[in-house]
């Protein structure tokens, strides 16, 4: 049991949840359009689960070599696992099963690849350098947010959907901006209180890069472009109209943003980071129910 609950502590696994939400969120905007198979569905969600828990160990196995765990603070959001750290797991072991896991998500692809052709090449490509390169090249060089937003968001809301039956859905075009902005804010806020750790282990961040300030209002425009994305989305008929129920739980980012506006270079309240995560989760969740209950 203690090795089963070292391995689920470097795959961050209260985190997991994310990508249920956004498989939810590519696959609904699919059917919404008329294109959902659901076992192509289950198979690009475990690829997706499969490649998230690769990035999140393999950034745990860096952070715990450049020594960023050993000077962290961990909140419920934020700081690592300290799995590694603790002598749970073994750097070592840590690798091989993030590698394990990138295999199993890059197998999935190439099946996908086989079924329904070369659009499911860039997708393979794109995710293999952001699952690659995330911790030791792109957090480095003050695109992890992007990445993040990227891999974690537009990326895995379109993956998903395009894995149906080859073809590339406009609504999960659509769709994936939110999640674009919103994965790329929880990176963003939880790098606030890792900042002096992140620094001296040699990571650049926007949080670094910018300084506490600007970082908080590049947090709050891109919270505010979350719903402006939805409601332009359905202003153009890409999303149904019963995806504006999707903006309602921005009401969550009331303590975040009262933060980013009035004291930035204070902690960030754990309050805050948890309602950081509760409106991703929930954003997502909302838009996935619209669309689903449009289909019908």
């Amino acid at each position: 049991m203690s090795r089963i609950a070292a391995y689920a502590g470097v795959s961050r696994a209260p985190f997991l949840i994310l990508p249920v939400t956004l498989a939810a969120a590519g696959a609904a905007a699919a059917a919404w359009e008329g294109h959902v198979d659901p076992v192509h569905t289950v198979l690009a969600f475990i690829a997706l689960l499969a490649l998230h828990i690769a990035v999140n160990v393999m950034n745990e196995v860096s952070d715990a070599r450049t020594g960023i765990d050993d000077r962290t603070e961990p909140t419920p959001f934020s700081g690592g696992s300290k799995t590694i750290p603790g002598g749970r797991l073994s750097r070592r072991r840590a690798f091989v099963y993030s590698l394990i896991c990138a295999a199993v998500g890059l197998g999935i692809g190439l099946w996908f690849l086989t079924r329904l052709g070369m659009i499911v090449l860039p997708f393979i490509v794109i995710g293999a350098i952001l699952v690659l390169a995330y911790s030791d090249i792109l957090a480095r060089w003050v695109l992890g947010e992007v990445a993040a937003g990227l891999g974690l968001g537009w990326l895995a809301v379109v993956g998903v959907a395009t894995m149906q039956d080859g073809t590339l859905p406009t609504a999960a075009v659509a769709a994936g901006l939110p999640a674009f902005f919103m994965t790329f804010n929880l990176l963003l806020l939880n790098e606030f209180p890792d900042e002096d750790a992140d620094r001296a282990g040699g990571r650049r961040h926007l949080v670094i890069v910018l300084g506490r300030p600007a970082a908080a209002i590049v947090y709050t425009v891109a919270a505010l472009l979350t719903p402006l994305s939805i409601l332009a989305a359905v202003l153009a008929s890409w999303l149904p109209p019963l995806a504006l129920a999707a903006m309602l739980p921005s009401v969550l980012l009331l303590g975040p943003v009262r933060w980013a506006l009035t004291a930035p270079r204070e902690p960030v309240p754990v309050p805050a980071l948890g309602a950081n995560v509760a409106w991703n989760l929930a954003t997502n969740v909302f838009l996935a129910a619209g669309l689903v209950i449009a289909t019908l």
